[in-house]
Parts: C-alpha cells; structure tokens; sequence
C-alpha cells in the first residue's frame, strides 16, 4: 500500500517509516525538514495521491516553556491535523493512524483506601515546593497508589502539548464519522531509543538525561526519582503503527496505550543509563515542573487485544543500548 508518513524525518517518523518499509509498503515521506507542511494544503494535495493510509508523525512535542508557547503547539498541531485531514477527505484516504500521547491523560489513575479509584487534580505548587510529591484522594486527602490507567479513562490535559494532541483525537474522531474513513490513535508512553532528539526544552526526560551524560554531566532528576511511567522503546512503536494500519472501524476512532506493560520510576531509568554509559551518577534535585504529573502506569491489554501488539524490548537491554545509541 502506498502510505504517506508525516513527520518521516523524525526521530518516531523516521522509525516508523523503516518498518512500513521493510514491510512492504510504498513510504512518501513528508516532513518540515524537507519542506512537508502539514498545514500546507497545495503540499499535502502534490502527495497525496493514490495513497490509501496516512500514518501522521508530525507534530511539536514536548512539555514546552511557558505560554508564549500556545500559539506555536495550535498551529503545528491543531491546524496542521485539521488541515491534513481536510486534504485527505479530498483524495479520498480512508485509513489514518494518528500519533497521539499519554499526556491526554493528565495525572495517572489512583486507588483510594476508603474511595476506591479516584482521579486526583493537579498537586498545588506549595505542596510541591514543601516535598509534598505524592497526590492525595481528591475526598479525604489520604495517600492514594497509583494503579494501571485504561484508555476509556477520562481526559485531563494539564499542558499546551497535551491539550493539542486531544484536540487531534477529537478532529480525527470528526473526520472518521464524517468521511467513514477509519482512524485509530495511539497513545505512547515514554519512548526512547536510538536517534531521539538531543536536550532541548521540548526533548522528553531520557533524552535530557542522555545528552547530559553524553556532556558528562550528572543526569538531574526532579522531585525525588520516585515518578512511575512507562518507557516504551521506539523500535516497538513502530511495529505498533504496521499493526494499527489493520486495525479500527470504519466510522469512529479507536484510541491505545502503547506501552511496555513493565513500569518503571524516572530515577531507575536515569541509573540504567548512568551505568550503561559509565556515569556520572544520577543526582536528585527536588525540584519540579508544574506541567508534569506524578506517576502515569499504561494498561496495554486492548492493543494486545485488538491490534496484536506487544513491546518486545525489555528495559534493561533497551536501556543499555540506549546509553551508548547516538542522538539525532
């Protein structure tokens, strides 16, 4: 099939574009490196044709700075979906798989001793300045442990890169029920590996922590090491974009936890890179961003389920490799 792959110039799309590829898939690559603006319609028209699925990549990422921020996260992310989408309704593309993000989630899911599975809000900045890391139960302000999050959970974006990926969810949920086409996101967890960006405001923790090691500095982990995630390596996420090219129903859009399955804490993913590459230690710092969230755990069993796929690559090998893999 003949499949275009935004953001095919990146450190996920450049992945994902290898193993449709090796597949045997006819790739066009489309990327603001080499002049691909998804908001720009005459680019996405001279593409588009005779491609039956689109496999969307392209996007800003990352936690990002401040507000000044918002107007550039809406226009790549925002408007340059709406406008992917308008230009595939127009060729006729039934088929899309969207890159979307665990971040749509906000805080993870928590167990309450007396209240059960509760959905903590956003941890107040003088907590958060006092030490005060852990959420509490929005009822009684008791401990509450994090438990595995599914993708019928409730929406709760807590920043500008969150909030536009569910803005892409929904515009591509609009765009299959209007067109028929079939749409399925994927909702990835902390992806690492070979090629990811080098530290930037907009990189994500392993590569932060990766180029420092690589400047031989000390990985810097904020709060106190303990933040549960997932981390999901990149050679994964691609085979999980061929599975989602078979998946979903025409009409609505399906949403998945891409993820290991395997959860592991900020501080244990920094000492494995640490090692792997030969230090410095890791060194925890206390401090914190109020954008972030405490601990997000993926169920991963309704891509298993329904998609066929697994991640295959184990933490510990996946880090190792990772501490020496050159960055992109």
């Amino acid at each position: 099939m003949r499949t275009l792959v935004t953001g095919s110039a990146g450190f996920i799309g450049g992945h994902v574009a290898a193993a449709l590829e090796e597949a045997g898939h006819e790739v066009v690559g489309f990327d603001l490196r080499t002049g691909g603006d998804v908001r720009d319609r005459e680019a996405l028209d001279r593409v588009l044709g005779g491609v039956g699925a689109v496999v969307h990549q392209a996007a800003k990422v990352g936690l990002g700075v401040d507000v000044s921020d918002l107007p550039d996260y809406a226009s790549a992310n925002v408007l340059g979906t709406a406008t992917l989408l308008a230009a595939m309704a127009g060729h006729g593309v039934g088929r899309l798989v969207l890159a979307s993000s665990m971040v749509v989630y906000g805080e993870g899911a928590y167990e309450c001793a007396a209240h059960g599975r509760v959905r903590p809000g956003p941890r107040a900045e003088r907590d958060l300045a006092r030490g005060r890391f852990e959420p509490r139960c929005p009822h009684c302000a008791l401990p509450v442990g994090p438990v595995t999050i599914g993708e019928d959970a409730p929406a709760d974006p807590r920043n500008a890169y969150a909030t536009t990926k569910l803005a892409q969810e929904h515009l591509a949920a609009n765009w299959a029920r209007e067109t028929g086409g079939t749409a399925v996101a994927l909702r990835y967890h902390n992806v690492y590996g070979p090629g990811m960006p080098r530290d930037t405001p907009y990189a994500g923790v392993a590569a932060i922590f990766r180029s420092a090691l690589e400047a031989g500095r000390a990985p810097r982990v904020f709060e106190d090491g303990r933040q549960l995630r997932d981390f999901v390596h990149v050679r994964d996420v691609a085979l999980a974009n061929l599975a989602a090219l078979g998946g979903g129903t025409p009409g609505t859009l399906a949403a998945y936890n891409i993820a290991s399955g395997q959860p592991h804490t900020v501080g244990e993913m920094a000492a494995a890179l640490a090692a792997g590459h030969g230090g410095p230690a890791p060194v925890t710092t206390g401090e914190y961003r109020l954008g972030d969230v405490r601990h997000i755990v993926a169920g991963p069993e309704r891509a298993a389920a329904e998609l066929g796929f697994r991640a295959a690559v184990p933490f510990a090998s996946g880090m190792a490799e990772f501490s020496t893999a050159p960055l992109g």
